[in-house]
């Protein structure tokens, strides 16, 4: 085998042109096209400037075999140059990257504190930032502010308060924290509605009911805070949280600026010119948002779904190997009573059973109609999550699936394999990865109907939602039935 590929070598050395050169012509030909810069392969160019360092350094090396042959030749480590063993360099280097130089890194950067890291997520976003604006300058447009609403000042005023007093409260009241973020995301919620934006309002606000939902149900299983735990000394809290504010405060007022940057130039001068003017003949659509995200950005929504559902998994497995506390298992004292308990959950209940065949309506016509209009594959997903998060709550972890035969992990893998399978069949057409097509139908009744491919790779969005959100719940649930001590 070793005398095949030296025979080969020399082939391609002595004969270039005959052996590598109709394979280098392909591959030439196939990256630059028609523009080929003339170029030849031959054993022997004349006797240039390469030829000349090429024997310079063959000469060099023949000499300082011939002055290092004592020397090499003997086993003894004495003598004006050391012996050189790459097996031990290689270890030696590896050593030093894998031990000391990780566990530097690891020593600065590595904690599991939630914090810290939180601090180099923003000082790198802030670096990054910041680099082309010091280079390039922050140019403002010429437009002109937009009247501010009197009733949108007081909901943004509002909005603030919620936030402040969430990062405040969190800290020492889980729950009335949650409650205020809800009424910050409200707030934008209400924002995106003030500036035409029913889209993202739809999403935002099915999102911030299934993040609120989920959330207390994990505060649920939370141990309980100790108020006479103690505290750190007055002077570093109050640098820690100098600190923090610094960081939050630069992030936040940084991103203002960008975002007024940008909203204050000409329609033209930005990118959403493009998607207006493309989304319906290229994208097949005229909602433009969904358009941008199924068909324009395809590629990074599909990676997004892919993350969701790793941390759907990520998720699952932590709570799987997570006991709650005892007193989080307690029940509380008006719950004992289980005739008072069904009863009061009777009403309620009944009505969630009969409203869940009508979420699963009003889902399937956000999924239909989110290519033209506001909805699409993620916000319906979220609703039919739900529609089960109420049958969990009022009927019971046990009495829903033994109901609902929800297997959340064959829904995500459907759902990604579906929107991969759609982005790769416009390989079948020649086109790159994820290029949407549209097809027209006449049906009777419904008249004429146009289906892009988009649609296909919505569907796909929308089953991996549904069975993120829905694998998420059931760890969540599952808690109540199992005990600290198992």
């Amino acid at each position: 085998p070793v005398e095949l590929l030296v025979l080969a070598c020399v082939a391609v050395g002595v004969v270039p042109m005959v052996t590598i050169g109709p394979i280098l012509e392909i591959g030439v030909r196939g990256m630059l096209g028609r523009e080929v810069p003339p170029y030849s392969l031959a054993p022997w160019h004349g006797f240039n400037l390469p030829l000349v360092m090429s024997l310079v350094a063959m000469a060099g090396g023949v000499v300082s075999y011939l002055v290092l042959r004592r020397h090499l030749a003997s086993d003894s480590d004495t003598g004006t140059m050391p012996r050189l063993d790459g097996r031990v360099m290689f270890e030696r280097v590896l050593t030093a990257l894998s031990w000391r130089g990780a566990r530097t890194l690891e020593r600065w950067l590595g904690t599991y504190r939630l914090q810290p890291q939180l601090w180099w997520l923003l000082i790198a976003a802030i670096v990054a930032a910041s680099l082309p604006v010091f280079t390039g300058g922050l140019r403002l447009g010429p437009l002109e502010p937009t009247p501010i609403d009197p009733a949108m000042a007081i909901a943004w005023a509002a909005g603030a308060v919620c936030a402040v007093a969430a990062a405040t409260q969190a800290k020492f009241h889980r729950f009335a924290a949650l409650l205020c973020a809800g009424g910050a995301g409200l707030v934008v919620c209400l924002t995106f509605v003030r500036m035409s934006a029913p889209d993202l309002a739809l999403t935002q606000l099915v999102v911030e009911i299934v993040t609120t939902v989920l959330l207390l149900l994990g505060l649920r299983w939370l141990p309980r805070r100790d108020p006479l735990a103690p505290r750190r000394p007055g002077l570093h809290a109050f640098g820690r949280h100098a600190r923090d504010l610094a960081i939050a405060a630069t992030c936040g007022l940084g991103l203002a600026g960008l975002a007024y940057a940008v909203m204050t130039r000409p329609l033209p001068e930005t990118i959403s010119g493009y998607f207006l003017e493309n989304a319906y003949p290229e994208g097949g659509g005229t909602n433009v948002v969904n358009v941008i995200i199924v068909d324009f950005r395809g590629f990074d929504t599909l990676g997004e779904i892919t993350v969701l559902a790793v941390v759907a998994v990520t998720v699952y497995a932590l709570l799987r190997r997570f006991r709650p506390p005892r007193e989080s298992l307690q029940v509380p004292r008006r719950q004992q009573e289980r005739t008072s308990a069904r009863e009061e959950m009777l009403v309620p209940g009944t009505i969630t059973r009969f409203l869940f065949p009508v979420i699963l309506v009003v889902a399937l016509y956000l999924l239909v109609r989110g290519h033209n209009m506001p909805g699409g594959g993620f916000a319906a997903g979220v609703v039919v999550a739900i529609a089960f998060i109420l049958q969990y709550i009022f009927g019971g972890t046990r009495w829903a699936e033994d109901r609902l035969r929800l297997r959340p992990m064959r829904w995500m893998g459907v759902g990604l394999l579906g929107a991969t399978i759609t982005g790769a069949g416009a390989w079948l057409f020649a086109h790159p990865f994820l290029t949407s097509h549209t097809a027209h139908f006449t049906l009777p009744l419904l008249g004429e109907l146009h289906v892009p491919s988009a649609m296909f790779f919505d569907v796909g969005v929308f089953i991996l939602v549904v069975g993120a959100t829905g694998l998420i719940l059931i760890a969540l649930a599952h808690q109540s039935l199992r005990h600290p001590w198992k």
